[in-house]
């Protein structure tokens, strides 16, 4: 099931800055971001091998997550957090507030075979 990871962030007077180093459970092939949404939902599949780590950057969202046995839903409103997800996690995203932004960092590259858009 999908599991949030706090990323390690460094604070002073000059601002913050959050680091992605061991935090990340796979090596990223690929990396895209979400923003300017519509309130509608994105999303909507699950993989048969891609992971991934959502963060949002900017702003505020909801992702809710399926494993076939259990269902939660995820608020993301701080760049500090991340959340994994399993390839087996069917999710969508939704509740986008103005200015998020959404970064995708994933274990494989694009293959349109890779995606499973029905429901458990």
């Amino acid at each position: 099931m999908a599991y949030i990871i706090n990323l390690k962030t460094f604070q002073d007077s000059r601002g913050n800055l959050t680091v992605l180093d061991s935090e990340l459970p796979f090596a990223v092939q690929r990396v895209y971001y979400i923003y300017n949404t519509t309130n509608l939902k994105r999303g909507g599949h699950r993989h048969k091998i891609t992971k991934q780590i959502l963060i949002c950057l900017s702003g505020s969202c909801s992702v809710f997550v399926n494993n076939g046995l259990d269902q939660n839903t995820y608020l993301l409103n701080s760049p500090e957090q991340s959340l994994y997800l399993n390839p087996e996690d069917w999710h969508y995203m939704n509740n986008f507030q103005p200015n998020t932004i959404l970064l995708v960092l994933a274990s494989e590259k694009f293959d349109i075979n890779d995606y499973i858009n029905e429901q458990y």
